[in-house]
């Protein structure tokens, strides 16, 4: 894979280093960068980020009711389109499988 890809998706899954998270991310994003048309300081998307690893650890309050923890490790499945500018991501617009993720957590209609 792309070697920019590589490290930008290590910066997103790495679970240490989550206190220099923003200074990491600046590598990578304008500040601000637009998130699906929305602009977000680089300390907006580092606080995305530290909530996505805490996100399944305890109830997760959805559309469809709340989901309890599972004690299991999703996978989300997204298309992000990239918009760069000077070399960083200065623009995302991202579409997500929720319902995917849903299923994994044990959802079911």
């Amino acid at each position: 894979m792309n070697s920019f890809l590589d490290r930008l998706f290590q910066v997103w899954t790495d679970r240490s280093g989550l206190d220099e998270l923003e200074d990491r991310l600046a590598a990578f994003y304008t500040d601000p960068v637009r998130v699906n048309g929305s602009d977000l300081s680089l300390a907006d998307l580092a606080t995305r980020a530290r909530a996505l690893h805490a996100a399944f650890s305890g109830p997760y309050e959805t559309p469809v009711g709340i989901i309890q923890p599972a004690g299991a490790d999703v996978q989300i499945r997204t298309i992000d389109v990239l918009t760069f500018t000077d070399e960083k991501i200065s623009a995302v617009w991202v579409n997500a499988d929720d319902l995917g993720m849903l299923r994994q957590l044990g959802w079911r209609p």
